[in-house]
């Protein structure tokens, strides 16, 4: 085996940012000589119990590393990348593993290659806790390559969704909406419902309601029921919305509720496109959604 060959068997791997991420990563790898630095004291002091080697700073960690996965606050991601780009080895590859926002990326990109370095765009798509088997999506103009690289490591579930850095983030925060939008309304519909003394009433109506189906066709029904009748499910969510209010419950998911019904209601589309898309298309090319006064 060519020393080449043995170093793409086994890179040498940075991590900026020890939280559970890093650490559960570590922990599944097993990778020789991972390095590490995090800016909050108790984590760089974590890193040692874990096998990561600790450098005197973060130019010492970074100095010989060929993946530098950054696994940082959402906060912090475009920051990292500025402050560390000047300490990156040329050739090295920065893997953007933060839930950030496309245009985000797209500035941590600009700081990480203009020092060289290959930047990848990384989106994490579920919980970490299963490790390495984690799917990831990964866009950017070394988007193959990235794909390689993070099989090498041991990670399992690798997609290229795209060379355009900000793609993969995108598919991430929008799914986000979805997933973490469902969970807001659940908090807000628990916490009324258990209040009124109805929480198992509701629960098992919204059981017998449930029919099973694929995103895109609810996706497709949700927008039609809006376009035709957003008028009036806005006048019945002010009503939910005022219940909540009368029990000293937040209405923040209910409020925006009656804003998005009465908002598409207002379209006046009638009767609405027929395809998902020409419904999405039709909405947009709307004054309102142009951003028109």
């Amino acid at each position: 085996m060519s020393a080449q060959e043995s170093n793409m068997k086994q890179p040498k791997v940075a991590l900026i940012g020890f939280g559970e991420a890093g650490e559960t990563f570590v922990r599944e790898g097993g990778w020789s000589g991972v390095k590490g630095w995090d800016i909050l004291a108790e984590r760089r002091a974590a890193m040692p119990r874990a096998g990561v080697g600790l450098g005197e700073d973060c130019g010492e960690v970074l100095a010989t590393a060929d993946v530098i996965l950054s696994l940082v606050t959402a906060d912090q991601a475009l920051d990292a990348a500025r402050e560390y780009a000047p300490y990156l080895p040329q050739q090295a590859m920065w893997f953007d593993m933060n839930s950030v926002a496309p245009q985000t990326k797209a500035m941590a990109a600009e700081a990480v290659e203009a020092v060289n370095v290959r930047y990848v765009d990384v989106a994490i798509m579920a919980p970490v806790d299963v490790g390495l088997s984690v799917p990831l999506l990964v866009a950017g103009n070394k988007a193959d390559e990235a794909v390689e690289t993070l099989e090498t490591l041991g990670f399992t579930d690798v997609r290229e969704v795209g060379k355009t850095v900000g793609r993969a983030s995108a598919i991430k925060l929008c799914r986000s909406i979805m997933v973490k939008g469902l969970e807001a309304l659940t908090a807000e519909m628990v916490l009324a419902s258990s209040q009124a003394g109805v929480l198992d009433e509701v629960l098992a109506s919204l059981d017998a309601s449930e029919k099973p189906m694929q995103w895109a066709e609810r996706a497709d029904y949700n927008l039609d029921r809006m376009l035709k009748h957003g008028g009036r499910r806005a006048a019945e969510m002010y009503e939910a919305a005022e219940m909540l209010r009368a029990m000293n419950t937040s209405a923040a998911m209910s409020d925006q509720t009656v804003a998005w019904h009465q908002q598409l209601g207002n379209l006046e589309l009638t009767p609405p496109p027929e395809t998902l898309s020409a419904k999405i298309e039709a909405i947009r090319a709307t004054p309102d959604f142009r951003g028109e006064k």
